[in-house]
């Protein structure tokens, strides 16, 4: 069975919002270590603890205020089971400027018969009669490197000891990523 094998902690909560002070409702956690940061970051992180780390992000709690979670818990892959369904959010690899073929399979010119150097190019782009390229029109540009969300995951064996998941498929991004996994 094909798996992508993901570190999933300790992750540690730096802060719990609530709809009194914030207006909604969310639990920030922190994840890797880090050796320099600045000083208002510094002040951010203390209340969790002494240690300082590289990323923040942020949770949204739709049906809970914040009462599970206390500042400076750590959240351990050992949340997770064996068969649990989980979306995973990541950003996909980037590409870079790709022309139309390759970003939108367009199907490109003949390779005979007088289209000398039209072989992938976009051909029309708009009509004469109304004068302007309408906005939205594929063409080549900027491939990649995008917010993507694959649902309906699961989860095929924790490793509670190393904090690993093992999530059957694949999973939106390059090597040593950052995604996030949220349970179903």
């Amino acid at each position: 069975m094909p798996v992508t094998i993901v570190k999933a902690g300790p992750c540690v909560v730096t802060q719990i919002k609530n709809e009194k002070a914030d207006s909604y409702s969310a639990v920030q956690i922190a994840f890797t270590e880090k050796r320099k940061v600045t000083k208002p970051i510094a002040g951010h992180l203390k209340k969790a603890g002494e240690k300082v780390y590289r990323y923040l992000r942020e949770f949204n709690l739709k049906n809970a205020n914040g009462e599970t979670f206390t500042v400076g818990s750590e959240i351990k892959a050992d949340i997770f089971q064996a068969g649990d369904k989980i979306k995973v959010v990541g950003t996909s690899k980037g590409k870079g400027f790709q022309g139309v073929v390759k970003r939108h399979h367009f199907a490109g010119g003949r390779g005979s018969h007088g289209d000398k150097d039209q072989l992938r190019h976009s051909g029309s782009i708009g009509a004469k009669g109304i004068a302007h390229v309408f906005k939205g029109s594929r063409m080549g540009g900027h491939m990649g490197d995008e917010r993507v969300t694959i649902s309906n995951l699961s989860v095929v064996k924790v490793d509670a000891e190393n904090n690993l998941l093992y999530i059957k498929g694949s999973i939106p991004g390059a090597r040593n990523g950052l995604v996030r996994i949220i349970a179903a």
